[in-house]
């Protein structure tokens, strides 16, 4: 599979490819730098930069017009995150010997477009494609960094009207905040962090050495804003890393990514679910086939009338990296064969973080391919006429030329939040508001209807004697013609959920051996705010 920037891959190439160079270029003073080098370039392969790059400085200090000594500090820097200091050392490498090795312009490049300089992005990146290289791989990803760069060139000079705020300290730390997932009225966010709650918890030594991946949740208090984040528990939350993949609309089911080598069904990353009963969270469960398999699956979302799973995955009949799927509910019980959503969607490269827009047909997600900023954006397409648009990207300043997570937005399209590594932060991915007041994002145009969001019809179907929630009657929508606009299977508590837009509709609440009952409604719709119809009904035999 293809993967942007396979480090290792490169540094291993370059150096093969330059072990004769090197050897006549790199004149030591003495032995023991020669030691050092060797020693810094192992551990760079292993992936242990930070150490590579202590060992690499100490070489520094000796050989201060040596250009590969330079570019390796550079890329040590690189994949540290510190982009600044990266971009010095590639730079000075440069000075000190302009036939240095064609990787310092790539990489250069990558520090110009993680900044958003992106005209001395373009520069760099096309100097590197004249240069001698036999790396095919390696030249079309720089190929692809062109085309993101000069994606980004247009997109800044065409911003979309947007105000995007951080969400402050409340609910960001300086530790890694990412994959806000909100419920459809807006009231709950739940997202992945990797901060720690006491200062014995765990690292993940195996891998980055941070802290583990935990989920915490938000709710909006009486003033409208949201409430300190807090951990949503230990029912869900582990020791080893837990993600939160996406919330239903209904905020009833949380979809998680666990990946724990210790446990042979989370090994290797898997989905699970997890749904409240009684106002607490359940312990999670695996969504087992046909979705999960033995391949990666790195998250699932779900549509509001429960028929349809979308899901992200490594397994065979990708198009490469990780591909988007869908899977259909056949009936209470069973569900058909996974689709991929196909070419027009998938790439070579990696598509994840979906989110289902409260319209049921307008998918978000994210992609590192050609027609991103930079990194991963966040790209639309729409299911129209029996199958999905050609994804667009949804313009800056919502996509930068960092790394954008997941976007999720409310059932009246007044806001969305996503998380992104851009500057200004308060530490590596903070989640942020963008209000779309000026900007109708589920439009093709952008451009605001008369009311550009939805309104929210749910209710509880309970047994007529007892009160008791009944599990899977059938829900049925219909408009004033009698065409059904929607259906769904209420849930083990009883309970249905739509988001549709406001009119006036015809409901149909039927269970065998129940009486069925059929309702004329108005679901109303207001700019101001999200209107809820909740309408409950008594069934008898």
């Amino acid at each position: 599979m293809k993967k942007i920037v396979l480090l290792s891959l490169f540094l291993s190439l370059s150096f093969l490819t330059y072990s004769q160079k090197e050897k006549k270029g790199n004149v030591f003073s003495n032995t023991a730098d020669e030691a050092k080098l060797f020693s810094a370039k192992q551990k760079m392969l292993s992936g242990d930069y930070l150490s590579a790059l202590n060992t690499f400085r100490e070489v520094e200090k000796n050989n201060q017009t040596d250009a590969s000594v330079k570019y390796y500090v550079g890329v040590c820097y690189f994949n540290l995150g510190k982009i600044d200091n990266a971009k010095n050392s590639f730079i000075k490498a440069i000075e000190i010997n302009v036939d240095v090795k064609p990787e310092t312009h790539f990489y250069l490049g990558r520090t110009y477009q993680i900044e958003d300089e992106v005209d001395s992005a373009i520069i760099e990146f096309k100097l590197f494609k004249t240069l001698p290289l036999n790396d095919k791989e390696l030249l079309e990803d720089a190929a692809t960094y062109l085309s993101q760069s000069e994606n980004a060139k247009l997109l800044m000079a065409h911003p979309v009207p947007v105000v995007i705020t951080n969400l402050g300290e409340e609910i960001n730390s300086k530790y890694d905040d990412k994959n806000p997932c909100i419920t459809a009225d807006g009231n709950r966010i739940v997202f992945t962090t990797r901060r720690p709650e006491t200062t014995n918890d765990p690292t993940d030594v195996e891998g980055d050495g941070k802290y583990f991946e935990n989920i915490y949740t938000t709710t909006l208090d009486s003033t409208g804003n949201f409430t300190k984040a807090v951990s949503i528990g230990n029912t869900i939350n582990t020791k080893a890393h837990d993600a939160v993949t996406s919330i239903s609309p209904d905020g009833k089911q949380i979809f998680i990514y666990f990946n724990d080598m210790n446990s042979p069904a989370k090994r290797g990353g898997s989905v699970f679910v997890s749904k409240v009963l009684n106002d607490k969270w359940k312990a999670p469960v695996s969504l087992g086939k046909p979705i999960n398999s033995s391949y990666w699956e790195g998250g699932a979302c779900i549509s509001a009338d429960g028929k349809r799973y979308f899901f992200s995955s490594e397994r065979k009949g990708s198009y490469g990296g990780s591909d988007i799927w869908m899977v259909h509910k056949k009936n209470k019980s069973e569900w058909g064969e996974p689709v991929n959503l196909g070419p027009e969607i998938n790439t070579v490269y990696d598509e994840a973080g979906m989110f289902l827009a409260p319209d049921g047909k307008t998918l978000f997600f994210c992609s590192n391919g050609p027609k991103s900023m930079g990194g991963y954006d966040v790209l639309k397409t729409v299911f129209e006429n029996g199958k999905w648009s050609s994804p667009v990207n949804v313009g800056y300043p919502i996509n930068s030329s960092g790394k954008e997570g997941q976007l999720t937005i409310s059932a009246d399209a007044k806001f969305a939040y996503v998380s992104s590594n851009r500057k200004g932060g308060f530490g590596e991915n903070d989640i942020y508001k963008i209000d779309l007041k000026d900007y109708a994002i589920l439009e093709p145009d952008g451009k605001k209807k008369t009311s550009n969001g939805l309104s929210i019809l749910k209710g509880t179907i309970r047994e007529g004697n007892e009160g008791y929630g009944i599990q899977d009657v059938e829900v049925i929508v219909k408009d004033e013609q009698n065409k059904e606009i929607g259906s769904s299977l209420t849930n083990e508590n009883g309970e249905y959920f739509f988001t549709m837009h406001g009119g006036k509709y015809i409901l149909n609440v039927k269970k065998k051996g129940y009486v069925e009952v059929s309702e004329n409604i108005d679901l109303g719709i207001s700019e101001a705010e999200t209107i809820i119809l909740e309408k409950g009904y008594l069934l008898k035999k």
